[in-house]
């Protein structure tokens, strides 16, 4: 159900129980006061016509199923809107007698009672259903509330991990120079380790070569 909608129809069923109530004072008395009741009842039917157009375009704006509800509702008010206009062209007429007068104001009297029951057993209900859409709104909010502070806590765990992740990176980016570095030192050492080698291989061969020599010349 819209929230527009039933804001519409609170102040329409308001203010069709308050023109009800003038038109039964207005049927009951005469000169300046009666015309100063009839220039309130056209203004506030102006009011009343004019939340019906906006009842109407909200309803229209509106999914299929919740428009066709709606709109069989706005048919109710445009109904009761047309009694009131009748209502009040009869009151404004002028021509009644007395006796016509009390019954008039018997039957208005009447209707006016019967219509501010109904009326107020719309407002109840609209009352009851804006409650009840208030209560979800606010187990949404609470729900809501819950979910972002759930999120929070995500997200602080997750910065958490971020940063240890960081801290990981930054370590084994250390590890990893240190391992270079220390292959360095390694791959050099191997190159003297090979290059004093190779320099001992040829002072031994030279020894050999020169031992042969002496050997050789001292026996001849």
């Amino acid at each position: 159900m819209s929230e527009v909608f039933e804001g519409y129809e609170r102040q329409y069923c308001e203010l069709s129980a308050i023109l009800s109530k003038k038109c039964t004072v207005a049927g009951a008395i005469d000169g300046e006061q009666k015309k100063q009741k009839l220039s309130e009842l056209r203004s506030g039917l102006e009011d009343t016509e004019s939340l019906i157009r906006k009842m109407d375009l909200e309803a229209r704006s509106l999914p299929p199923n919740v428009k066709a509800v709606l709109l069989a509702k706005l048919r109710e008010y445009k109904s009761d809107l047309s009694n009131l206009k009748s209502e009040l062209k009869r009151i404004a007429s002028g021509n009644l007698n007395p006796a016509a007068r009390d019954e008039l104001l018997e039957s208005g009297m009447a209707d006016a009672l019967m219509a501010s029951a109904d009326q107020r057993g719309r407002l109840m209900k609209t009352t009851e259903r804006l409650n009840q859409t208030s209560d979800r709104v606010k187990d949404s909010r609470r729900t809501m509330l819950e979910t972002e502070e759930l999120g929070v806590s995500i997200l602080q765990d997750l910065h958490q991990q971020r940063q240890s992740l960081l801290h990981a990176h930054n370590t084994l980016h250390g590890v990893d120079d240190n391992i270079g570095k220390s292959k360095k030192v390694l791959v050099n050492m191997t190159r003297r380790m090979n290059r004093n080698k190779w320099i001992i291989g040829l002072i031994i061969s030279v020894l050999i070569v020169a031992i042969i020599l002496i050997l050789y010349f001292k026996l001849r």
